[in-house]
C-alpha cells in the first residue's frame, strides 16, 4: 500500500492512496488507526485490517491527490531520525575532498557505518519551504535519500533477519548547513534546524518493494539533474545498518532510518553549488513519487 498523512480541519489524518485517489482512514470505517505511527505500532494485524477495509470500499470518499495538502507521512516522528553518513562510495570521496568533512581523518571510505541523528522538529512535508534563514553561513546543501521505516522493533537484530523488521520506505532530503556541520565537527546541529528534513510524499509498504536494491534515486535542483544512483550501490546495505544500530540500541516501531546520499551534492561542485532562496529541490525514488520543496 501507499500511505500518507494529509491536513484536515481536525488536524493531521492518515490516508491511503488508491487508484481512485486519496482515501482517508476515517472514510473506511471505525476502529482504524488515527495516525501512521499507530498503524506501524499495530503491526501486521493493523495493516491487514486496513487492507481489508480498502478492499471493501476502495473508492470511499476518494479525493484527488492534487487537491489534498499532503504532510510528511510522520509529521512528528516518535524519536530522532537515524541517519547514515558517507554511505555511497562516490559521495564519500566527494565529501572527503570538499574540505567540509571534519570527521574523516584522511579516510574517505568508512570501515563501519557512520551514524548520526536529525531532530524530530526538523521534519517537514512535501511542497513546504526549506528555511535558508536558519543557516547564517549560507552554505545550505541537499541530500536525497531512501528512508526505511522500522516495523517490529528489537535489539540484537541480525543482518539475516533485518528485512523482516522493515515496515516500509519513503523519501527524505537531508538538508545540511555545511559550514555549521564543519564548525561543530559533528553533524547533528548542521542537519537539525527546523525544515531541514523534508519527507514524503507517502510511505510504500515493504511488500510493494520486492527488490529494494533495484530502486533508483534522483535529485534535481531547478530542473537540473544533480544526483542519480541505484540503492544497490550503498556501501553498507539496509540489513547491515539495522544490525549495526540494533546491536546495543533497541529499535522501536516507527523508527526512521535515512540510508545515505549519493554523489552530486552541492559541495561536490567546484565552486560549491549551495542552495539559495527561490531554488526548488526535487528528490524522486522509483515507485515513491517525488518530494519537492522550495527554498526561502
Amino acid at each position: 500500500m501507499r500511505l500518507l498523512t494529509i491536513h484536515t480541519d481536525l488536524g493531521p489524518a492518515p490516508a491511503v492512496l488508491t487508484t481512485a485517489g486519496i482515501v482517508p482512514f476515517s472514510a473506511l470505517g471505525s476502529g482504524l488507526p488515527t495516525s501512521l505511527n499507530d498503524l506501524v505500532a499495530g503491526g501486521a494485524e493493523a495493516l491487514a485490517r486496513l487492507q481489508s477495509a480498502v478492499d471493501a470500499a476502495p473508492t470511499a470518499r476518494a479525493m484527488d491527490l492534487a487537491a489534498a495538502r499532503v504532510l510528511a507521512p510522520f509529521p512528528r516522528p516518535m524519536r530522532n531520525i537515524f541517519c547514515v553518513g558517507k554511505n555511497y562510495r562516490d559521495h564519500a570521496a566527494e565529501f572527503q575532498n570538499s574540505g567540509f568533512d571534519a570527521s574523516s581523518q584522511g579516510q574517505a571510505i568508512p570501515d563501519v557505518p557512520i551514524i548520526f541523528t536529525k531532530a524530530t522538529t526538523s521534519v517537514t512535508g512535501p511542497d513546504t519551504a526549506i528555511d535558508s534563514r536558519l543557516d547564517p553561513t549560507n552554505t545550505l546543501d541537499y541530500e536525497g535519500e531512501l528512508a526505511v521505516i522500522i516495523g517490529p522493533g528489537g535489539r540484537g537484530i541480525t543482518a539475516e533477519r533485518a528485512m523482516d523488521h522493515v515496515w516500509g520506505y519513503t523519501i527524505l532530503n537531508d538538508i545540511t548547513a555545511r559550514e555549521t556541520q564543519l564548525r561543530h565537527k559533528q553533524w547533528f546541529i548542521g542537519k537539525s534546524a527546523d525544515t531541514f528534513c523534508p519527507m514524503g510524499p507517502f510511505v510504500v509498504t515493504a511488500d510493494e518493494v520486492p527488490e529494494v536494491g533495484a530502486l533508483i534515486l534522483t535529485t534535481e535542483v531547478n530542473g537540473a539533474p544533480r544526483q542519480k544512483a541505484c540503492v544497490a550501490d550503498l556501501i553498507f546495505d539496509i540489513p547491515t545498518i539495522i544490525a549495526t544500530l540494533s546491536a546495543a540500541i533497541t529499535l522501536e516501531p516507527g523508527d526512521i532510518i535515512a540510508t545515505g546520499t549519493p554523489s552530486g551534492v552541492g559541495i561536490g561542485f567546484n565552486p560549491p553549488q549551495f542552495l539559495r532562496p527561490g531554488d526548488r529541490v526535487a528528490v524522486a525514488i522509483t515507485g515513491m513519487g517525488t518530494l519537492e520543496n522550495k527554498v526561502i
